[in-house]
């Protein structure tokens, strides 16, 4: 099996795998790294949902050898030490997981609109395509203008 050079949370790893393994299963069984969660495998719910080089995506649909020497984040990446980034903060002061599987997914979409947006409106936060099951919107709207105020 071929060795994919990746940067997983500010950390050079190499891993063995087959080229169309994909990236989530490269995360979780290959890395131990368990944020990213499986919930359809076919790029619709983004429960598995991380940043490749900066922008959201989703680690189902992409293959371990489309990523190499690129720079990957997950849930388990952005704090900074003991401090939270802000899109975790505003998640914990407003309470916004439920029953929490898809909210490492949530907060990486997050992270991503904010980087591009500075104030995102409604519109702009609605247009994140993750899936909630349990229908936290409301909550997760809220935590994304919250996190805003409190970016850098």
């Amino acid at each position: 099996m071929p060795i994919y050079n990746l940067n997983v949370n500010n950390q050079p790893v190499s891993v063995d795998a087959p080229a169309g393994m994909a990236l989530l299963w490269v995360l979780r069984d290959k890395l131990g790294i368990t944020g990213p969660k499986y919930g359809c495998g076919v790029d619709a719910c983004k429960a598995c949902t991380c940043l490749v080089n900066g922008k959201a995506q989703t680690t189902c649909s992409i293959k371990v050898s489309d990523v190499q020497g690129k720079q990957i984040t997950t849930i388990e990446g952005l704090a900074n030490g003991d401090t939270l980034h802000p899109v975790q903060q505003a998640w914990l002061d407003l309470d916004v997981p439920q029953c929490g599987f898809c909210q490492p997914g949530q907060i990486m979409a997050a992270v991503d609109l904010l980087k591009r947006t500075k104030n995102p409106s409604d519109a702009d936060i609605d247009a994140i395509e993750n899936m909630c099951r349990c229908g936290t919107y409301g909550r997760i709207r809220n935590a994304i203008k919250r996190a805003a105020t409190m970016m850098p």
